[in-house]
């Protein structure tokens, strides 16, 4: 997974968790097909207790800009065929 730029720490400022947290806690959600309280649960084997709908937040808040981000990353794909 790329790094985010220096400016994007900025997102995370006045957040109670730290943004390591939350970046995960959005990764797992949408690379696994996990629900949020799938999550939660996955949190909580690793001593972070969660409620369902702070990880709804997180994903709603912060996966357009991930996907801002990460866009200029991606691979074109298929082939453009003109005939």
């Amino acid at each position: 997974m790329p790094q985010l730029p220096s400016d994007l720490p900025a997102l995370f400022t006045g957040r109670h968790f730290d943004r390591l947290l939350i970046i995960q806690s959005v990764r797992w959600y949408l690379t696994s097909k996990l629900s949020y309280r799938d999550v939660c649960s996955l949190m909580a084997e690793r001593g972070v207790t969660l409620v369902h709908t702070t990880v709804r937040r997180w994903v709603q808040h912060y996966v357009p800009v991930f996907e801002k981000q990460f866009k200029k990353y991606a691979r074109p794909t298929g082939e453009i065929v003109e005939g």
